[in-house]
């Protein structure tokens, strides 16, 4: 695993999105989860909705993607020891790499703001409200100048050590991941999405939180299917020009052979979220179609690498120079992501995890010629 930069940085510019950034779950601004909006960019032009009208915009035949990751409780308060001087820091577990030892990033105190970069191997995080649970730093993840910067590591491999296994540690004392543009901390609970079966993501795959009951009932009713893949995400503070670190992907045979007829009967595929595209561009085969796969992927979806069988995209609107544009360009191509950011912008549209969603429909002679 030594995926750690892109090389490429995305074409489509705007104005950050400061204060349209969503500070709290929908629900606690008012609204249901399906009445957040919707900017639907579809083929050459901008259309605004709302997410509950979600079915209106795709035809029957066409399947959505959706992932079943759980988000799990990433965050604790800890401090961080060199052994003669220790100081509070935040902890951010961002994944298990199923060999014994964990994937973590140490933030500052007390708001997680800002990555700690001075840290060294042999540091030992100890976990404040679970004191007998340490994190020892073993070396940078997932190479030693993994930064971009080349200043410090954000990432450390870590080794364990407790009475209690790590996740059931961080069930107790921990909390999700959050960032300083909430206006306070949110439950677990906000942090999952109706189809999270498998606990596993540091962040929440947070495309598929405005889906409800309703939004699929509506969609199966219209003839649009539903397949599930898992893809636990890891954490997404990632520094401009780091790709995304390697994670645990699963693409079962029901969702293969699924994805497969439906592109031969002509229906197009609409990943929910950056996560599900990846989940699937790592499943496909030479000779173009899914199959069954598991395992850890690198995989970067851009221009350079576009997408073999995503046709459209739900997701949530990216920070400028955000690695995930160059998968929202490699999906909508540019002109069509450039005029849905502007019309975002202009539209007042809620950035971040919390906030509203876009549908990216490119026109399929478009999408032929890319």
């Amino acid at each position: 695993m030594t995926t750690t930069t892109i090389g490429i940085s995305p074409l489509i510019t705007f104005t950050p999105p400061g204060e349209r950034t969503a500070p709290s779950p929908a629900e606690a601004r008012g609204i249901a989860r399906d009445e957040i909006r919707l900017l639907v960019a579809d083929g050459d032009r901008v259309r605004h909705a709302h997410f509950r009208d979600l079915a209106d915009h795709l035809e029957p035949g066409d399947l959505i993607v959706v992932n079943t990751s759980q988000t799990v409780a990433g965050e604790a308060d800890a401090r961080l020891s060199d052994g003669s001087h220790a100081r509070d820091v935040v902890v951010h577990v961002a994944m298990d790499l199923r060999d014994g030892t964990w994937v973590v990033e140490v933030r500052t105190a007390p708001d997680a703001s800002r990555a700690v970069l001075d840290a060294r191997p042999g540091d030992v995080v100890t976990l404040t409200r679970a004191p007998g649970a340490t994190l020892t730093l073993l070396d940078p993840y997932p190479r030693t100048g993994s930064s971009p910067t080349g200043e410090g590591s954000r990432l450390w491999r870590a080794a364990h050590a407790g009475d209690d296994a790590l996740g059931d540690v961080l069930a107790r004392v921990g909390r999700p991941i959050a960032y300083g543009y909430l206006d306070q901390q949110y439950d677990l609970a906000d942090y999952q999405t109706i189809f999270g079966t498998t606990p596993g993501s540091a962040e929440m795959p947070s495309a598929a939180r405005p889906f409800t009951p309703d939004v699929v009932t509506r969609l199966v009713s219209r003839g649009v299917g539903i397949a599930p893949v898992l893809l636990h995400t890891g954490v997404s503070s990632q520094e401009v020009g780091e790709a995304p670190q390697p994670e645990w992907f699963e693409v079962g045979e029901s969702t293969a052979r699924l994805v497969n007829s439906t592109r031969a009967g002509g229906g197009r595929i609409i990943a929910v979220g950056t996560t599900v595209t990846r989940a699937l561009e790592s499943a496909v085969a030479g000779s173009g179609l899914v199959q069954a796969s598991s395992g850890w992927t690198e995989r970067i979806v851009t221009r350079e690498h576009p997408p073999r069988v995503v046709d459209g995209l739900i997701t949530g609107w990216h920070d400028p120079q955000a690695s995930h544009l160059l998968l929202v360009e490699s999906i909508a191509g540019e002109q069509l992501a450039q005029m849905a950011y502007d019309a975002a912008v202009d539209g007042g549209y809620r950035w971040h995890e919390f906030g509203d969603s876009g549908l990216f429909l490119p026109s399929r002679a478009a999408a032929a010629a890319a």
